[in-house]
């Protein structure tokens, strides 16, 4: 991986889905524009929010997919993610400075 370049897989994202009432929606559903979730697979040398392992959200179609040994990836610049998750605090504080 080369500059700010980020590798990324969707596999296991795609599919069906549930909505916050439990209606389950197909992967045939079309939708306005949505981002999606990926993990990260590789990164490039100058990247520095972002390690492998991470979950990312991006614009889907702001990507280039690329195949190796027979499997998608998605390549990005570290600029065109959106948010990466974190797990949840298990601290009693807020975070909130008053």
């Amino acid at each position: 991986m080369l500059g700010d370049r980020i590798l990324l897989t969707t596999e296991g994202e795609d599919g069906e889905r549930r909505s916050g009432a439990g209606i389950v929606i197909p992967a045939t559903a079309s939708m306005g524009r949505r981002l999606a979730w990926a993990a990260v697979v590789a990164i490039g040398p100058n990247v520095r929010h972002v390690v492998t392992g991470d979950r990312v959200l991006f614009d889907p179609e702001d990507r280039a997919e690329v195949e190796v040994e027979s499997r998608t990836y998605v390549l990005l610049r570290e600029r065109d993610l959106h948010a990466v998750s974190q797990e949840p605090s298990t601290d009693e504080h807020t975070g909130l400075y008053l």
